[in-house]
């Protein structure tokens, strides 16, 4: 039975979001082989006119041009979205660990507690706004303990900067000591039908403390859409244009999985992605699901799923289909 979207919470914040929500890597431009600013604000602003209202950004998606246009679509409308953005990977120092290079600046993963506060400021005056929703610390930083991280988070929600505080990319061992200290509210991290091993080691910890789970590459870049064919080519910066996952005998399994699961998808006339995404939606301890959009057509496409509710049949002919099409998958 299909339905409306029903929110969930973000851990014990008391920030209820709803469960789809946008994800803006791909608008920042950076890897995906450039952006449109137009189409990016309009795909915002068709998600939150589509009953989305989590939307997860991050000053690393383009060196803060995502969080521009985040911040360019929700004027006058501040108010309708809870805004995820985050802090650790940065350009304005050279403190902590070297990650990679973007358009030529060292991009380094820092926690401390000076960059942080640099940081919150830099992205509250991109997205033009004075609080944010959820911040997390988007990878770990191997040189800075995560108690001196956490110290700087809370202040920055007792001074009502931020009212959640979240971590991304995390192993086992830094998720427990996150818990240890308390008032981590999520985690943010890879997920897909192709991406489940955090179902062995971080959902087992999110779901006994209450921290709810966000999970990106929903789609495992769009692979898992349906409508990435073998003929399908990649260019400019595009990361699929090297991954070995978007080989042409994995997309060729994408398409056969994508026909088996057909009648499911007919039965809640629905798309291949947005029948995915419900499937995400439906596994224990995932909470949101983010997926990306690049025009206004994705975007509503992506947050009909929300409104999708799977039943037992449904999620058993999925699994199979899954298990017997995507073996073997290149990595």
């Amino acid at each position: 039975m299909n339905g409306q979207q029903m929110t969930r919470m973000i851990g014990r914040s008391g920030i209820a979001a709803s469960p789809v929500g946008l994800g803006t890597w791909a608008i920042g431009g950076w890897m995906w082989g450039g952006t449109d600013e137009r189409e990016s604000v309009a795909a915002i602003q068709a998600s939150l006119d589509a009953g989305v209202t989590l939307i997860d950004t991050a000053p690393a998606y383009g060196l803060g041009r995502a969080e521009e246009i985040v911040g360019k679509a929700l004027v006058g409308r501040r108010d309708k979205a809870v805004i995820a953005t985050k802090c650790g990977l940065v350009w304005h120092t050279r403190q902590g660990n070297h990650f990679f290079d973007q358009d030529g600046k060292p991009v380094h993963r820092h926690l401390g507690r000076e960059s942080i506060f640099h940081e919150v400021e830099q992205s509250l005056k991109r997205l033009g706004t004075d609080y944010i929703d959820l911040y997390i610390t988007h990878w770990q930083d191997p040189t800075t303990p995560i108690e001196e991280t956490m110290q700087a988070l809370e202040e920055l929600r007792a001074a009502g900067k931020i009212r959640a505080i979240g971590a991304s990319n995390v192993n086992l061992e830094e998720l427990e000591i996150y818990v240890k200290i308390g008032g981590l509210d999520a985690i943010q991290e890879r997920y897909s039908m192709l991406d489940r091993e955090i179902e062995g080691n971080l959902l087992p910890v999110t779901t006994a403390n209450g921290v709810a789970t966000l999970s990106y590459s929903s789609l495992a870049l769009g692979l898992l859409s349906g409508r990435i064919g073998p003929e399908r080519v990649f260019s400019g910066d595009d990361q699929r244009k090297a991954n070995p996952r978007f080989s042409a005998s994995n997309r060729e399994k994408i398409m056969r999985f994508a026909e088996t699961i057909r009648p499911v998808a007919q039965k809640h006339e629905a798309t291949i992605a947005q029948i995915v995404i419900a499937w995400t939606l439906a596994q224990p301890g995932i909470t949101f699901a983010l997926c990306g959009a690049r025009n206004p057509a994705q975007a509503r496409d992506n947050a009909r799923a929300g409104t999708i509710r799977l039943n037992a049949d449904d999620l058993s002919a999925i699994d199979a289909a899954r298990a017997a099409a995507l073996v073997n998958m290149d990595r």
